[in-house]
């Protein structure tokens, strides 16, 4: 086959995905549109709303918190305290009233009052406010620093999304290119058919080579049957991916085809993998809750005002009604080393990301190498097919001509007839491997700007 040719027949229903280059249209609209509808994704973008409101909420802590407390009691029984008002106070009314020569002073009885109040309110609006706590301030800090944590967790998600919907695409490619392949060679063993027919008919040749045409008609058939089961699994899963009805139809870009010839890695810049944004994130926050642990040696002052109304058989007047201002001072200072101890387990967490990081940003050094080294492996795989097959189509028509002159087996004709079948389906195997292992580089630069 012409070079010609060979670029038309790989340019039919594909796209080509280089770095550096003009992302596929079509592909990139399918890109952004699971951005938009991705059921994972949306659950990334649930934690990090998760994350805002934890920030409000710690950010929340350092106005006045104001609340309504109210209780009431009924009580009988119990401690009591005994006034002896009646021994003290008699013998003097006593005197007084025959100074007096009256009963002005009434005799009084000794009195038993109850330690529970009983039937008793105290209603009051208490608004407080915190003056000095270093561990909501740390709270604060660490909550902002979680919302740059989950933004790379969405980031991260995004960037697998794109690989995977670029390899499910380039795999809807390759089973599609397998049902037409094999649709071709359908067409090629009828016309076999055909001719094995008019031989049969003229007496050229016996029936052994019409029977091995109809039993190969037959093999293919089966083969068409499974390439199509696998286009219809590969669109599937391309459409559970952009969250839309499975089998829904998907345009295939044919606009941009893959170069005849690639030697070298496409040009792209190795961006900061959001992996290790997430876990300086982790260290940031892992510091934070170190130094939070550590607080404790602050001490945490308060102040707080109360108006309310408070007297028994719910009374409401102005005796009943008061206001009440304090300041609160809490100290720890000493548990029994929990604090410390506490602080022991932050520090050791810190390092233990710390360590993550290092062997994170090594493995990923690893994964570039590899996706490169894939790439190559790919690349000189696409560039044996497409030799093979220019080879495989020469050997099939001539193998061709020579069996319809009659001085050919038809398992001669047969065994080039697969050799050009399985060529076909090897190049676009090789095709879409070229693709995949594009993807997976642009996966490991983190290249794909989203």
């Amino acid at each position: 086959m012409k070079r010609k040719t060979f670029i038309i027949l790989m340019a039919i229903m594909w796209t080509s995905a280089q770095q550096g280059s003009a992302q596929s249209k079509v592909l990139d609209d399918y890109i952004q549109s699971a951005f938009a509808q991705n059921q994972g994704l949306k659950q990334q973008h649930f934690q990090l709303d998760k994350s805002l409101y934890a920030l409000q909420e710690a950010k929340s802590l350092f106005y006045p918190q104001v609340g309504l407390t109210g209780n009431y009691t009924k009580a009988g029984g119990g401690r009591t305290i005994d006034i002896p008002i009646g021994d003290l106070l008699n013998p003097a009314y006593s005197t007084l009233n025959q100074l007096t020569n009256s009963s002005k002073f009434p005799q009084l009885e000794n009195q038993s009052i109850l330690l529970n109040p009983d039937n008793f309110y105290d209603v009051h609006l208490r608004t407080t406010l915190p003056l000095v706590n270093t561990e909501i301030w740390y709270a604060q800090k660490i909550r902002r620093e979680n919302i740059s944590l989950q933004q790379a967790g969405v980031n991260v998600y995004k960037r697998r999304l794109v690989r995977d919907i670029k390899t499910a695409y380039y795999q809807y490619y390759q089973a599609g290119k397998a049902v037409d392949i094999y649709n071709t060679a359908r067409t090629q063993v009828q016309e076999n058919i055909r001719v094995n027919t008019s031989f049969l008919t003229n007496g050229v040749t016996n029936s052994t080579a019409l029977t091995r045409a109809k039993a190969e008609l037959q093999r293919i058939e089966a083969s068409i049957t499974e390439a199509e089961n696998r286009k219809q699994n590969a669109s599937a899963y391309f459409n559970f991916l952009l969250n839309r009805d499975l089998k829904s139809g998907i345009v295939l870009d044919s606009t941009i085809f893959l170069p005849e010839e690639i030697s070298s890695v496409p040009a792209g810049t190795a961006n900061v993998r959001e992996e290790l944004q997430q876990l300086s994130q982790q260290q940031k926050i892992a510091d934070l809750t170190y130094r939070q642990s550590k607080s404790y040696l602050v001490p945490k002052l308060s102040t707080f005002l109360d108006f309310g109304s408070q007297d028994f058989n719910f009374k409401v007047n102005s005796q009943s009604r008061y206001y009440m201002w304090g300041v609160n001072l809490q100290w720890d200072l000493f548990a029994a080393g929990q604090r410390k101890y506490k602080a022991q387990q932050a520090a050791i967490d810190v390092s233990n990301i710390q360590a993550a990081y290092n062997e994170a940003s090594l493995s990923f050094q690893l994964e570039q190498q590899t996706a490169e080294n894939n790439y190559h492996t790919a690349v000189a795989n696409f560039n044996s097919a497409h030799e093979q097959l220019q080879l495989s189509e020469k050997y099939y028509n001539d193998q061709s001509k020579v069996y319809k002159a009659g001085q050919l087996l038809y398992i001669e004709l047969l065994d080039a007839q697969n050799q050009l079948t399985n060529a076909r389906l090897q190049l676009s195997v090789a095709f879409a491997a070229v693709q995949t292992a594009l993807a997976d580089i642009e996966r490991a630069q983190a290249s794909y700007k989203l």
